[in-house]
């Protein structure tokens, strides 16, 4: 019984924080101005359809730039013990503890022409290279900020696999490709499904990295429905409406995700 009334203010975060905002959306984005039904808004949604696909491709090509990099440093951290794996791991927190936008100014610095990336290249005769208002640096600005969130999750899973569970493969004779695909890389899954999740999710959705490093030219959907809220084309009920069409690709890929999940149970049970 007491188990259940402390679960009382889990409840109400949750319809104040969560269920009441995303209420409000799905309302704004299937009534008019005048609160009539209407699909028109939905219907709208269309035309954005390439900054929506301009999303979804940045955001793959980030994640698995995230993924390729995270899993080796992932592997390294786990099979480290004491003060020196608790230094790394801080290290790789120490940038989330800075304020968001404070490290995206700081990339600014870094990539503009007269940056200091640019500077270094110049001692060696090398040409100024156009790397801001880019895509390259908007991929780049998202590796930064969101590669924590493919750590972490990689590293907690990955620290549960026993030395001994290595051992015994190599005991049996497996090679070192095979103890990483046979053992390893499986054990490893629900990390990389995790990270996947927590990367692509911010990073598809994001605005603020590609209107500082990508410029005018490299707008995301994050930059649209911003518009429709803060910008001069106010339209809160269009905004809306991509908002929800975001949310339901994003709870699709979240479902596809735990699709897998309940496969490698079941494999697991059988």
């Amino acid at each position: 019984m007491k188990m259940k009334y402390a679960a009382y203010p889990y409840i109400i975060w949750l319809i104040v924080f969560m269920a009441i905002p995303m209420g409000l959306i799905i309302y704004f984005a299937l009534t008019d101005a005048s609160g009539a039904f209407t699909i028109a808004n939905i219907a709208q949604t269309g035309r954005y359809m390439p900054v929506l696909i301009r999303s979804i491709w940045l955001a793959t090509i980030s994640t698995a730039v995230c993924l390729v990099l995270a899993y080796p440093l992932s592997y390294m951290l786990s099979r480290m013990q004491g003060l020196t794996s608790r230094t790394l791991l801080t290290l790789v927190m120490l940038p989330m503890w800075m304020n968001f936008l404070l490290r995206t100014y700081a990339w600014m610095t870094l990539l503009e022409k007269n940056g200091i990336i640019n500077q270094i290249l110049g001692v060696f005769g090398i040409e100024p290279l156009t790397m801001i208002n880019t895509q390259g640096a908007v991929i780049m600005g998202m590796v930064y900020n969101y590669i924590p969130f493919m750590i972490l999750p990689l590293h907690s899973v990955m620290v549960k696999i026993g030395k001994d569970v290595i051992e015994a493969a190599q005991d049996l004779g497996a090679s070192p490709a095979s103890v990483f695909s046979q053992v390893i890389l499986p054990l490893s899954m629900p990390g990389v499904r995790t990270g996947i999740t927590m990367v692509f999710v911010p990073a598809v959705s994001t605005f603020v990295i590609s209107q500082m490093l990508g410029g005018g030219t490299n707008q995301l959907i994050g930059d649209i429905i911003e518009l429709q809220f803060l910008g001069n084309a106010y339209n809160p009920s269009l905004g809306s409406a991509i908002s929800m069409v975001l949310m339901v690709l994003v709870l699709l890929c979240m479902s596809l995700t735990g699709f897998f999940d309940d496969d490698d149970v079941e494999d697991r049970l059988i």
